[in-house]
């Protein structure tokens, strides 16, 4: 460190780079509190020159933000595909971002400035979903009080997303069927078709060629969904994405708040271990849950997140394996709570001990905030256990 507190910038890159934050030697607390805040200064101010920089690592394709080889391929084809009017099949989990997939093949085509529609074939049962796919005429079912037009019929000229196709029945996917041969389709309760010109970007998490095998969907239709196909790999598939999605929603929440936040190395390296079976709209999620529970804090720390992420540690964030002439546990407690009361004892006096009293590495060491130690230091009467001042 400096003398006016700034990191050393080399020493900060490979410290972010292998996930791990830097060790600052100093003698006392209150040098310890400074430095502590110096670093995580160096390391907002580093994450921010990576997003200005027009050379740095975040890529993005018409908001969809990655730059992992899988990204990168799937970025490729959307610029082959995107002066195309052929019919696009997105497959991929929930939660990786199947419409923004869609949402950007639109915005890059011919048909920008027309209407972008989506819906979740999913969401209707079959009555409902004809009637919001190819709207209907007054009269023709109970509560149809006036004409409504239905949804291809808003995107014509446009896109339309049409999401959960698999969950389609087999009776409305002859009718989708129709509109991809000839750009048709009836109303409910109509007598006269209507033509329209409409891009269709289908989404499914669905197996689409194994339920044709099945017999649960057209084969037909499978084809004319399947013209082009995107495939939009699990947040599991791309790790490296991770650190780049991450400052992406934490400055969409910085701009709503007027403040910015920023994760540890700790955090960081944590939430990339992770499976995310939610994928990005998990991460999402998690990026707004310790955005609130953080409050005032400027720094996130690795015990915000929720347990289930916590749940799968890192090799680098796991406590090192016990000697071999390491002595036997004590014997367990009475009851659940005081046997974790005293591994817990154990645990903060042994790393404040390893730490020489250092606070602020042994709250790392343990996975949990400075904050946090000092409260539990000092509610099990553990201040001298340290060999050093705390």
């Amino acid at each position: 460190m400096t003398t006016d507190g700034t990191m050393d910038r080399a020493r900060l890159e490979a410290a972010l780079a292998d996930g791990r934050q830097l060790t600052v030697e100093v003698a006392g607390d209150d040098a310890e509190d400074a430095a502590h805040r110096a670093l995580a200064a160096a390391e907002r101010e580093l994450i921010r020159d990576r997003d200005t920089d027009p050379l740095g690592e975040i890529e993005s394709y018409a908001g969809i933000v990655g730059s992992s080889p899988s990204m990168r391929a799937l970025f490729k084809m959307l610029d082959r595909i995107k002066n195309s009017d052929a019919t696009v099949l997105v497959l991929g989990e929930n939660g990786t971002g199947k419409e923004l997939v869609a949402k950007a093949i639109h915005a890059e085509s011919r048909r920008a400035g027309k209407a972008f529609v989506a819906t979740n074939c999913s969401a209707f049962n079959d009555n409902l979903l004809e009637s919001e796919l190819f709207g209907h005429r007054r009269g023709s079912f109970t509560g149809a009080v006036a004409d409504k037009p239905g949804l291809f019929s808003v995107a014509d000229g446009g896109t339309f997303f049409m999401d959960e196709v698999g969950d389609m029945s087999p009776a409305l996917q002859v009718k989708l069927l129709r509109v991809l041969q000839e750009g048709v389709f009836m109303p409910v309760g109509g007598t006269e078709t209507r033509k329209v010109d409409v891009r269709i970007v289908a989404a499914t998490n669905r197996d689409l060629s194994a339920m044709v095998k099945e017999g649960t969907f057209r084969e037909d239709l499978y084809y004319r969904l399947h013209v082009v196909s995107l495939k939009v790999p699990p947040l599991r598939e791309r790790r490296d994405d991770i650190p780049r999605l991450v400052g992406h929603f934490l400055r969409r929440l910085a701009r709503r708040d007027s403040r910015e936040k920023i994760l540890t190395s700790r955090a960081l390296e944590q939430l990339k271990v992770h499976d995310w079976p939610g994928n990005v709209r998990e991460l999402e999620n998690e990026m707004e849950r310790v955005w609130v529970l953080s409050g005032d804090d400027a720094v996130i720390d690795v015990d915000l997140l929720s347990a289930s992420v916590r749940r799968q540690r890192s090799a680098s964030l796991a406590p090192p394996p016990p000697k071999a002439d390491a002595p036997d546990p004590a014997p367990l407690a009475a009851t659940l709570p005081e046997a974790v009361e005293a591994l817990e004892r154990r645990m903060i006096t042994d790393e404040l001990r390893r730490n020489k009293g250092n606070k602020t590495r042994t709250a790392e060491a343990l996975g949990i905030s400075r904050r946090n130690l000092i409260r539990k230091v000092q509610g099990y009467g553990l201040e001298d256990a340290g060999r050093r001042g705390s």
